[in-house]
C-alpha cells in the first residue's frame, strides 16, 4: 500500500512540477501539413518542415501525443478521430484543403466531437466570403476575401493579454507577413498578438476563441517564415495555444522547447529554386 501512494505521489508531483494536469493524459493533437507551395520560395510556406518541429517540441510534453500527416490531406477518413485537436498548417484561398466537401464533412465531426482547432498563416484564409461561415464558428476568426489584408512588417508585440498561451511569452519583435483586418466573431474572441502595421491601427494578428459549444479555437496569421519557428517567444506562444485548444493546462511559464539553427533548414521542400 506505501508502494502504491508513494507511485501516486510521485505521478502527481511529476505533473504539478511540469505543470501538465495529471487529467491531460493522453490528449491526441493531429497536425496536418499541406502540399509544397511551389509558388513559395524556399523558406517560406514550409508546412512539412513546420509541423515537423512543433511535433518534435509536442513530444516532450507529458500527456500529450502528438500525429501528423504531411503533403496533403489525411487520406484515412478516421484520422481526427478521438483528437483533442485538429491543427492545419496549408494553402488557403482557392486551393483551401479544408473546404472540399469531403474534407468539410471530416473535419465538421471532429468539430462536432468537441475538438479545438488552430490554423497558420495561409490556412486562414478561405476561398470566398461565404465560406466564412464555418471558420468563424470552429476557429472565431478568418481572412476575408475582399477586406482582410497582407503586408510583411515587423510586429512588435510590447503587451501580451493574460492569457494561458501568453504563459512565459515575453514581448517580442517578429517580421513576417502578417494578415490584418481580420473578420472575427462578435462574441468569445480574446485578441493574443496585436500591433500596428505601417499606415494602419493596430490590428489582431493571433487570437483565442472559446466556442459555445465548449470547443476551442486558436490562430495566427503568422508562420510565412520558416526560420521564425526558431524565435522562441513566437514558438512558445503557438505551443501553448495547442495545448490550450487541446485542454491541457499550459505550464505556468509556458511549453519548453529548444530548435536548434540545424533543424531549422531540415525538412524543407524541394521547390526547384536552388536554396
Amino acid at each position: 500500500m506505501k508502494c502504491i501512494r508513494l507511485v501516486a505521489c510521485l505521478v502527481i508531483g511529476f505533473a504539478w512540477f511540469t505543470g501538465v494536469g495529471v487529467d491531460a493524459a493522453d490528449k491526441k493533437i493531429v497536425l496536418v501539413a499541406g502540399p509544397p507551395a511551389l509558388s513559395a520560395a524556399s523558406g517560406a510556406h514550409e508546412f512539412r518542415a513546420g509541423v515537423i518541429l512543433l511535433k518534435k517540441c509536442l513530444d516532450r510534453v507529458p500527456g500529450v501525443e502528438a500525429v501528423i500527416f504531411t503533403n496533403g490531406w489525411p487520406a484515412a477518413g478516421n484520422a481526427f478521430d478521438g483528437a483533442a485537436a485538429v491543427v492545419l498548417y496549408l494553402t488557403g484561398g482557392s486551393n483551401h484543403l479544408a473546404f472540399t466537401s469531403a474534407h468539410a464533412a471530416q473535419l465538421r465531426k471532429a468539430m462536432d466531437a468537441g475538438a479545438g482547432l488552430a490554423c497558420f498563416h495561409h490556412t486562414i484564409e478561405v476561398p470566398t466570403r461565404a465560406d466564412t461561415t464555418n471558420f468563424l464558428k470552429w476557429l472565431g476568426g478568418c481572412f476575408e476575401p475582399g477586406s482582410s489584408q497582407k503586408a510583411f512588417w515587423d510586429g512588435d508585440f510590447k503587451v501580451l493579454a493574460g492569457h494561458p498561451i501568453t504563459r512565459g511569452v515575453k514581448p517580442f519583435v517578429l517580421n513576417d507577413e502578417w494578415y490584418h483586418h481580420l473578420r472575427f466573431q462578435e462574441q468569445g474572441v480574446t485578441p493574443i498578438l496585436s500591433a500596428t502595421p505601417t499606415n494602419s491601427t493596430q490590428q489582431v494578428v493571433a487570437w483565442a476563441y472559446e466556442r459555445p459549444d465548449g470547443g476551442r479555437g486558436f490562430g495566427t496569421s503568422g508562420g510565412h517564415y520558416h526560420k521564425n519557428w526558431g524565435d522562441e517567444n513566437f514558438r512558445k506562444l503557438v505551443l501553448n495555444g495547442l495545448l490550450w485548444i487541446a485542454k491541457v493546462e499550459v505550464p505556468p511559464d509556458g511549453v519548453q522547447s529548444t530548435v536548434s539553427a540545424e533543424e531549422l533548414t531540415k525538412n524543407l521542400d524541394d521547390k526547384g529554386q536552388g536554396r
